[in-house]
């Protein structure tokens, strides 16, 4: 895997301030809403969440048109209106997702369950039984923190949550507190061949790894077909498995009308270490497909704050143009 450029650091690290909800990710938001969710009952929480993020949908405008862009892709029969329903119900579980994360932290084991509807959580177990560890792949869709929690409370495994730097230091620092108090492990992606050779030693003491692939990063890149499009993925956690035996499992935490979640893991994928970079491709666009049909049943839960497609284009030319100028 080729090492990414200091220039494609700046690059990376301009546009991941574009792909979140920036006004509802930053310390000041995040740091209050930790506060608040600790000290207030849920359905209090709820409300506040409710009443900030109405008001976040009518004055972000350029998230709101992004996320209804989105839409038009994930749902493409949709209404306007019904596209305008999914946004604003967007950005109220992402709201929501993040007041029961914090509320999980003061969880006993017996009270998280209680949260929980359902899981498959056993399809881990024989994967486990190889000794090779296994590569969680999500995308942004439903509450991969709360996810993080569920299984250390479920399985107890040594745990590692790979990710880019958050845009603002502040809020990294909050999550990697967070993270600490579950004793999970947090990564953050540097130099990519570096971080690949790390992520291997913590497969190899049979560790599980989650990552999510649906946004690329610099060259770490490969396109699948997603709803349609060619859309670049990671391609680090295919070939991470291909260098560690690791299977790649699709997972996800989703959230149900009542409020509880259901723990979802797909088809294992597994990289054989003999065939070379077509496997890679194949690997991927097979982990595409799982993640797709659940976006597709539930699009409230993608957050994707930006225009997905029409940034990942733009930014495949600006690539394109850089690599032509370096030859």
């Amino acid at each position: 895997m080729a090492a990414v450029s200091r220039r494609e650091l700046r690059a990376g690290a301009s546009s991941m301030g574009r792909w979140h909800a920036g006004a509802l990710n930053n310390r000041l938001i995040v740091g209050a809403t930790y506060q608040g969710v600790t000290r207030l009952p849920r359905w209090c929480s709820y409300g506040i969440g409710d009443v900030g993020t109405w008001i976040a949908y009518h004055m972000m405008r350029t998230g709101t048109n992004a996320l209804i862009d989105n839409f038009q892709h994930v749902r493409p029969a949709a209404s306007d209106r019904e596209l305008r329903r999914l946004a604003l119900k967007t950005y109220r579980t992402y709201a929501r997702d993040t007041i029961d994360f914090i509320r999980s932290m003061e969880m006993t084991p017996a009270q998280f369950r209680a949260t929980l509807a359902s899981d498959n959580a056993e399809v881990l177990d024989p994967l486990l039984a190889q000794r090779r560890g296994v590569i969680l792949v999500g995308a942004h869709f439903g509450n991969w923190e709360l996810g993080g929690v569920a299984l250390r409370h479920m399985k107890g495994c040594r745990l590692a949550v790979v990710g880019r730097p958050e845009p603002s230091p502040g809020v990294g620092a909050i999550r990697r507190r967070m993270r600490d108090s579950f004793a999970i492990e947090s990564v953050e992606i540097g130099n990519m061949l570096e971080t690949a050779l790390l992520l291997r030693r913590v497969l190899a003491s049979n560790a599980v790894v989650a990552m999510l692939i649906d946004r690329h990063y610099g060259r770490d890149r490969l396109d699948v077909n997603f709803f349609g499009r060619q859309t670049p993925f990671l391609r680090s956690p295919a070939l991470i498995a291909r260098m560690s035996g690791a299977p790649l499992l699709p997972a996800s935490m989703i959230r149900q009308a009542d409020g509880r979640f259901v723990g979802w893991f797909g088809t294992p994928v597994f990289v054989d270490a003999e065939r070379g970079d077509e496997m890679l491709q194949h690997a991927t666009q097979e982990v595409a497909v799982q993640l797709e049909g659940q976006i597709r049943a539930n699009p409230h839960l993608w957050y994707q704050f930006y225009p997905y497609w029409q940034r990942r284009e733009s930014e495949a030319a600006d690539l394109q143009f850089a690599t032509a100028r370096s030859r």
